[in-house]
């Protein structure tokens, strides 16, 4: 693929256009670029606009319906708060048992008065009328009818049947009137006794309840039957226009395909959404809103003249920006050529990736040229720099490992000595010491001799007895065997360790952590000097916690080597005494030899491994032991497999 295809198109371009000077080429791209991505902007942004207003105007759509649908719920809450007021009346039973219609009307029309009720009506058990009081808005007066029969009427006879649903004993239903149709609420009137005396019911015109929607809702409504027939309608609307409305929405709500279909209305085009009308749960017709639609249309003409005029200006502002650079197009080049003198004075930050004909891309080929052996040569010495760098780094490593061999070394040999000398003169002092433990042991046992002088042979006795002691411990510190090494798992070895101290933990309250690999750690070691020199650790350990404390030991993998830290938080050991620790007879115990360390440094070394050690005054001390994983194997001349730690 030729990346430079772009480049070769707009060549192309220019050669015809026959447009010899480099501000022409800057301009005329920038001019027809501009334009195009004006035009196609302008178009997008409209229909953006455009969507988001129609999708404003259908959330609007379905919010109005939301409310009318929640204004007939209230309607029904209405009715039945009046009927409950109504119906426990006192007076009202027993006028209504006895047809006193005189009776009624004085009890019930202050009420009808007082809740604006529009049509009041007042059945007995037969379903005769009784009395109904109906308001007219022309006189401003409630009119009194009677003697209408409602048996025929299913809310009615439910009411006289005592049949109850799970929403109780009131029931809804769309009657037919004189002045229009109506929603009637209906309930059951007893007496004191608890017999049912007759119906009481309350009505509503769905003419002024669709004009109460329409505040609502803030939108034209459409209350139809189940099979689109209007039965009222906020538009006012004569014969002609009511049966034209009439076909239309019995075509609608048989058709959902469209979920705002249009209605055509005094020449204005309406969006209507169309709604189960549901009284007391059930569906008992349509309930429609209207919006009229012509604000859409004018939006999306003031949208794209208000964004033309807007991305008008815009390109404008942009062609005078890219008059000004082709203006200046001579200052870059003079700027090129600066960059070059500065490359040539080694400042190699300036580079140049132009493919060009004209002026500026001739200097670009020859700063390119001249960047590119300048930077070999930077890059080959900075090669040089890490290079030399990182071999400083190796040495420094080595110096390292040379410096804690050579500490390793003398230590070994001061032990070394001090083993030379121990052996030589611990014989000659532990047999006179023998003797006199003997003696001692048998004299303090004599009761014929003096209390005061038994005394005395036990304190003779008592020092002979840590002397001996010593002396045992330097013939073991003198005479370390050498390890039996072979591959054993550390874990064991150090759970071992652990449970012979757990007396010893326990009862110095100290609270022991343990973070042991899962995986079992195979190191050649010999596991009874191991274990001798973690004895030692974890003791010592306790001894620095003498109020209780918190032990952490942790063994893990780390490059080869197994590591077992031991974590104390006791009183920690001072920097002049840190680095004498592992000296022999060195203590700072008052009952101590000062050859536990010693001893567990020289197993340690003959295992090849390390001891380390950290430790802050009054936070406690971390001993760290290091010992190697991979065995070289070996066969001596019995034929049998040695492991030599490597």
């Amino acid at each position: 693929m030729d990346h430079n295809q772009p480049n070769g198109l707009v060549k192309r371009i220019l050669n015809l256009l026959s447009l010899p000077s480099l501000q022409s080429k800057l301009i005329v791209p920038y001019v027809l670029l501009t334009l195009v991505l004006t035009l196609f902007g302008v178009f997008i942004l409209t229909r953006l606009v455009t969507s988001s207003f129609r999708e404003r105007f259908l959330n609007q759509l379905y919010e109005s319906s939301r409310v009318a649908s929640d204004g007939i719920i209230l309607k029904e809450r209405e009715h039945i708060e009046n009927l409950r007021s109504m119906a426990y009346t006192v007076g009202v039973a027993t006028a209504l048992m006895n047809h006193d219609a005189k009776k009624l009307e004085d009890l019930l029309l202050p009420l009808a008065i007082n809740t604006q009720t529009e049509i009041l009506t007042l059945v007995d058990l037969s379903g005769k009328e009784v009395l109904t009081l109906g308001f007219d808005s022309r006189s401003g007066q409630y009119q009194r009818v009677s003697g209408k029969d409602f048996l025929g009427f299913s809310s009615v006879k439910k009411i006289l049947n005592g049949e109850v649903d799970e929403k109780g004993d009131k029931f809804n239903a769309l009657l037919e009137t004189n002045n229009g149709v109506a929603l009637f609420t209906g309930t059951p009137v007893h007496n004191s006794n608890g017999e049912l005396a007759g119906v009481l019911m309350v009505a509503s015109y769905l003419q002024d309840l669709a004009s109460d929607l329409k505040v609502r809702a803030l939108a034209d409504i459409l209350i139809l039957d189940q099979n689109g027939n209007p039965l009222a309608t906020t538009f006012q609307l004569g014969p002609t226009e009511f049966e034209s409305l009439a076909e239309t929405t019995r075509l609608q709500v048989t058709d959902q395909t469209d979920p705002s279909p249009q209605i055509k209305l005094y020449n204005r085009g309406y969006q209507a959404f169309y709604a189960p009308l549901v009284i007391r749960g059930e569906e008992n017709g349509w309930l429609g809103v209207l919006l009229p639609d012509q604000y859409v249309v004018s939006t999306e003409v003031t949208s794209r003249n208000s964004l033309s005029l807007l991305f008008t200006i815009g390109t404008l502002l942009i062609l005078l920006i890219g008059r000004l650079l082709a203006l200046n197009i001579s200052r870059p080049i003079l700027k090129l050529r600066q960059m070059t003198e500065e490359v040539a004075n080694g400042n190699l930050q300036q580079t140049i990736t132009l493919e060009r004909s004209d002026e500026v891309g001739v200097l670009a080929k020859s700063f390119n040229v001249m960047t590119k052996h300048l930077r070999e040569r930077t890059a080959e010495a900075n090669k040089l720099y890490q290079e030399s760098a990182q071999r400083n780094q190796e040495l420094a490593k080595i110096n390292n490992r040379l410096r804690l061999a050579q500490m390793q070394l003398v230590q070994s040999e001061k032990l070394a000595s001090i083993g030379q000398l121990t052996a030589g003169i611990v014989h000659d002092v532990k047999n006179p010491l023998s003797a006199i433990q003997g003696m001692t042991d048998m004299l303090r046992k004599d009761l014929s001799l003096p209390r005061e002088a038994r005394q005395d042979i036990e304190v003779v006795y008592n020092s002979s007895v840590k002397a001996m002691k010593i002396i045992t411990d330097l013939l073991k510190f003198a005479r370390q065997a050498p390890p039996e090494a072979k591959p054993h798992d550390l874990r064991e070895t150090l759970y071992a360790a652990l449970y012979l101290n757990q007396y010893l933990i326990r009862k110095a309250d100290v609270k022991l952590g343990v973070d042991i690999s899962k995986q079992p750690v195979i190191a050649v070691h010999d596991p009874q000097q191991v274990e001798q020199v973690l004895i030692n650790l974890i003791q010592n350990a306790v001894q620095a916690m003498p109020q209780g404390g918190n032990l952490n030991v942790e063994l893990i993998k780390v490059d080869g080597t197994a590591r077992i830290r031991l974590q104390d938080t006791g009183v920690g050991i001072s920097p002049e005494n840190i680095r004498r620790i592992f000296d022999p007879f060195f203590t700072t115990k008052t009952n101590g030899t000062g050859l536990g360390l010693s001893t567990s440094y020289g197993i340690i070394s003959s295992h090849h491994g390390e001891i380390r050690v950290q430790s802050v005054i009054g936070k406690g001390t971390c001993f760290t032991i290091i010992l190697p994983l991979k065995p070289e194997l070996k066969i001596d001349g019995s034929g049998e497999q040695k492991a030599q730690v490597v």
